[in-house]
């Protein structure tokens, strides 16, 4: 038996979750005034980079008072570094509900060996944040990447905690409203929500967080790239365009046009609602078909940004071989590339619904899932 093909196909089939589309409006051409060949200490360096911690600051609306950094190493660079630089003066919890959040685990308690407390919850749910004690430092993300669960927005993070809140936001910045006076130290990387190029994350430290990078000296070596002090006070050129050590030019020229091209849908707002309106197509679709469901099983707490759903029909033998298959299908017909789930997650689908991706393509998608889902049955029945 023979399904046909849907007649129309995602004009830009590029639903990865990293890395993700780039803008819609991208082209080779237009990074040609890129400071190729300069010294990104130059006075053309240095002023592309500070225009791209400022204006990542006017569209996300981080305080004055919070200092911004271009650090090396993407957002697992980040997070290190803040990790490496402020833990282990106050008692720690370790927040995972995804694989990102189970490596942050590891890395305290394995790595720095810190005697931390460790909540963690199964794929598609999240942990109880009322049991988590906001005295002690608190390492988290917001928006679980391999699960497609988020920080819902009943959970209130207490203004007057005596410990730190460190949050991995990589798939959460530039479309979903973080709330700044909550989160001390927030990284995330270009290559996610904007689409930007790998290998550079993003740094912001709350008042808070310098505080304590100036009053306390972690007993463990630090390398040269984790280091944000000296003689006890921040380097304040890293949060102003002296990185570290040197960015790609190229990278940081295209960072700047998705800043642009995000200025243009609206800054943050229009970014959310993109988003928004990209993960409204699935759930329609979800809502009309049972073979499959979310991996998160709580509306208040499923992403906008990576949409993780698994199959429900009990005529699928084995799970993950059913999934590997329809996403091979997909990316065969051109229909889909990337969109298996993430490999230490459930068996399923991860569609990127970030604002860079069109709410036409997802649309275009949906049919194609239906395809690939009824093609692979046949299959299978016919196999057996």
């Amino acid at each position: 038996m023979s399904i046909n093909e849907p007649a129309t196909r995602p004009a830009n089939p590029r639903f990865s979750s990293g890395p993700c589309a780039k803008p819609p409006t991208f082209t080779l051409e237009s990074l040609s005034g890129a400071a190729l060949g300069r010294s990104h200490r130059a006075a053309i360096g240095k002023a592309k980079l500070k225009a791209a911690i400022e204006r990542t600051r006017a569209i996300l609306g981080v305080p004055e008072s919070y200092r911004i950094g271009i650090v090396p190493a993407s957002d697992t660079g980040a997070v290190e570094i803040a990790m490496w630089s402020l833990l282990g003066a106050w008692p720690v919890e370790m927040l995972a509900w995804e694989s990102f959040g189970a490596g942050w685990v590891t890395d305290a308690v394995k790595q720095l060996k810190l005697d931390a407390t460790v909540r963690t919850a199964e794929y598609g749910e999240i942990v109880d944040f009322a049991q988590v004690d906001f005295d002690r430092d608190v390492i988290f993300t917001w928006n679980g990447t391999t699960s497609g669960v988020r920080v819902p927005e009943s959970v209130s993070i207490p203004a007057d905690r005596a410990g730190l809140t460190i949050c991995d936001a990589t798939s959460a910045a530039f479309a979903q409203a973080l709330p700044w006076e909550a989160l001390d130290v927030t990284t995330f990387s270009w290559q996610k929500v904007l689409g930007g190029e790998a290998a550079h994350g993003m740094l912001i430290l709350s008042p808070r967080a310098v505080e304590r990078l100036e009053s306390y000296t972690p007993p463990w070596p630090l390398p040269k790239i984790f280091r944000l002090t000296k003689g006890g006070k921040l380097i304040e050129g890293i949060f102003e365009g002296a990185t570290i050590n040197t960015p790609s030019m190229l990278c940081v020229e295209d960072y700047l046009k998705a800043l642009d091209w995000a200025e243009s849908v609206g800054g943050l707002t229009g970014l959310i609602a993109r988003a928004d309106a990209n993960t409204a197509v699935i759930e329609s679709f979800v809502a009309e078909k049972p073979w499959i469901d979310f991996l998160a099983s709580d509306p208040a707490t499923r992403s906008n940004t990576s949409v993780c759903l698994k199959f429900s029909d009990p005529r699928i033998a084995d799970g993950a071989a059913f999934a590997k298959a329809v996403a091979k299908r997909l990316e065969t017909a051109d229909a889909a590339y990337d969109i298996g789930a993430y490999r230490d997650a459930p068996p399923g689908l991860r569609i990127w619904c970030g604002g860079t991706v069109e709410t036409a393509d997802l649309e275009a998608l949906m049919p194609w899932l239906d395809w690939a889902f009824e093609t692979e049955i046949v299959a299978q029945a016919q196999a057996a």
